[in-house]
């Protein structure tokens, strides 16, 4: 704990003043961030960090799992963090981020009554439970290094569905303004990759080929009210 306090000290002597015309504006103008995160609490992934963002880059939510529950009008994190970067701050890019070697996905993976200790991760864990499924009713052969990874692939397909279960993002989606994004870190090979929506596969994401976006920003709309064409006399 120390050595955290040493490097609080060395942000007000150091880094705040060589960043103090930014964070003056910040304050000045208010924030407007380019996305919006949601990834897992794994002190090994530093959303800021993957994207070299800066102060005002990005509005992150993190959590185990990196889940988003469908929403219900029970309160929680997830859900007023998502609804106020969309309805408040104009987000339009939004991205639901896993990566390897997740404690979340083992313990989804795993027995459930080994977390008979922690309910509240238990009951957590259960909105990744069709990611399991899928891959446990879809895949084969793996082995349970190989499950758990594609569970943690899944998972991020999973929280994505729910995403769009809630009311501001729907809107947002409807009227073209929002792009999804699902993205995994290989925290082993120190890459990322992206889930294409067209494939439904993983891809690296690389500089020199168009981003992988699960959703692309297009309006959507299920009713056509065209006009009635009279029958001709």
């Amino acid at each position: 704990m120390n050595e955290l306090i040493g490097r609080v000290y060395n942000f007000e002597k150091h880094v705040f003043p060589n960043q103090s015309e930014l964070f003056g504006k910040l304050v000045r103008d208010g924030q407007a961030p380019k996305a919006l995160m949601i990834s897992c609490a794994d002190s090994r992934i530093v959303p800021e960090q993957i994207l070299q963002a800066e102060p005002g880059d990005l509005f992150v939510c993190r959590n185990a799992g990196n889940i988003v529950p469908p929403f219900s009008e029970q309160n929680g994190g997830v859900t007023s963090t998502v609804e106020f970067a969309v309805m408040v701050l104009g987000v339009r890019d939004i991205i639901v981020c896993g990566h390897s070697d997740c404690g979340a996905m083992k313990g989804l993976a795993g027995d459930p009554a080994k977390l008979g200790r922690m309910p509240n991760v238990a009951a957590w864990l259960r909105h990744g439970t069709a990611a399991r499924d899928v891959v446990d009713s879809s895949y084969e052969g793996l082995d349970e290094g190989e499950r758990v990874h594609a569970i943690s692939l899944e998972n991020v397909v999973a929280q994505l569905a729910h995403l769009r279960t809630h009311p501001s993002v729907a809107a947002g989606i409807a009227r073209g303004e929002i792009s999804l994004h699902g993205w995994f870190v290989d925290i082993h090979q120190g890459q990322v990759l992206g889930l294409d929506g067209e494939t439904g596969r993983f891809v690296p994401l690389r500089s020199d080929r168009p981003l992988p976006v699960a959703l692309p920003a297009a309006a959507r709309r299920a009713a056509s009210f065209e006009p009635l064409v009279e029958a001709a006399e």
